[in-house]
């Protein structure tokens, strides 16, 4: 079923080839002051929606503004200041960090990957202002961890996005590799141990979401089951870590390799309308369009050409095909954004995925269009 798979996906890129299906204006790398536009839309409907940054979460449960979902959307809001360093912007995200008093759900001695992301946006404000108080919590807790020997704690692959750049970044920060060296311990276990064999699958370079995926778990077309989120999750957790990262490391080149690798594998299934499944490998099990999976692989590809790690005639149609998408059947004219697939952890998780459906969290989903229109942002 694979090969017939690969050998669908070659017939399509040929036909592309002699036919010109790939329009020139899918190539065509979008205006800047577009992007700029739709991601400050986007961004507006939400602090419209939130003014309060403090507010709890109230779903199937109330929960506090500096969880994992939150965290995703500072992120996205960090890369959107860097570009355009509106003082409303800043001061959302400050106050978010100071409501806080910038420190952790769980407390310093959480070893939760998903309570120490917020960790991400408080370092990038710390580098900002320099006030030790932004970092304190968050070092202390990675510091905390380092002191034992435990290195299984990212048993999910959205685990590795939560957490694996804040390591990078205190060893940048604070010169010291033994945050590197722990981070890519860790890693290697999600890669080769859990599950079994581990989560990554080599043959197909996409990631199990984790130990209930891992075959003999089929997906209803008997192909595996990769999930598209998640599979975002750890495109983006790479690139995050490489950006901090020294290049002369030895794992950054184990990194470059397996996001090149996993950037060549979701290219080949593509929806020909732009978007990706959320079940990868079956396209009928919940499939349709979906934004944040999408997003973070055009957050990837994206940054891939800027760093020169993907080649831009083959990558750049890609990246314009989902984005155009996303801007044109995604974001509704008030800023909102469709398509979100909610909160879970495969395919049926968090439907229905429509276009006027309100996810559980809208948070997380804006957070990654951000990263993507970044990344977009700077394509030349």
């Amino acid at each position: 079923m694979k090969k017939e798979r690969n050998v669908l996906c070659a017939i399509t890129l040929l036909l592309a080839a002699v036919t010109g299906s790939v329009s020139c204006a899918a190539q065509k790398v979008p205006a800047k002051k577009d992007v700029l536009q739709v991601m400050e839309l986007t961004n507006s409907y939400f602090m419209k929606k939130w003014p309060d940054v403090g507010q709890v979460i109230v779903t199937n449960a109330t929960r506090p503004s500096n969880i994992w979902t939150r965290a995703v959307y500072y992120e996205g809001l960090m890369a959107l200041y860097a570009l355009d360093k509106k003082k409303e912007n800043y001061d959302y995200a400050y106050n978010w960090g100071a409501f806080h008093k910038w420190g952790l759900r769980g407390g310093i001695t959480t070893r939760n990957a998903d309570n120490q992301a917020c960790g991400q946006a408080y370092i990038d404000l710390y580098l900002m202002d320099k006030k030790p108080e932004q970092i304190h919590d968050i070092k202390a807790s990675i510091d905390s961890m380092m002191k034992t020997q435990k290195i299984d704690d990212w048993h999910w692959i959205d685990a590795i996005q939560m957490a694996m750049p804040v390591y990078a970044r205190l060893g940048k920060i604070y010169k010291d590799t033994n945050y590197y060296h722990r981070m890519e311990e860790m890693y290697h276990f999600s890669k080769y141990n859990h599950g079994g064999n581990g989560l990554y699958n080599k043959a197909d370079s996409l990631w199990w979401r984790d130990k209930d995926f891992v075959p003999p778990y089929k997906e209803p077309n008997g192909e595996d089951c990769y999930w598209s989120r998640g599979n975002g999750w750890v495109v983006a957790a790479q690139l995050r870590t490489m950006e901090w990262l020294p290049k002369n490391h030895p794992f950054y080149a184990e990194l470059l390799n397996d996001f090149k690798e996993m950037c060549k594998a979701l290219i080949r299934i593509q929806r020909p309308d732009g978007y990706w499944n959320v079940s990868l490998h079956d396209p009928n099990n919940f499939g349709g369009k979906e934004l944040s999976g999408t997003a973070l692989f055009v957050y990837g590809m994206a940054w891939g050409i800027n760093h020169g790690y993907l080649d831009k005639k083959t990558y750049l149609p890609v990246i314009t095909k989902a984005w155009d998408a996303m801007v044109k059947d995604c974001v509704h004219a008030d800023g909102m954004l469709g398509f979100v697939q909610g909160t879970g952890k495969e395919p049926k998780d968090g439907q229905p995925v429509n276009y006027d459906h309100i996810p559980d969290f809208e948070d997380y989903g804006l957070g990654c269009f951000l990263l993507a229109g970044s990344e977009v942002y700077r394509l030349k």
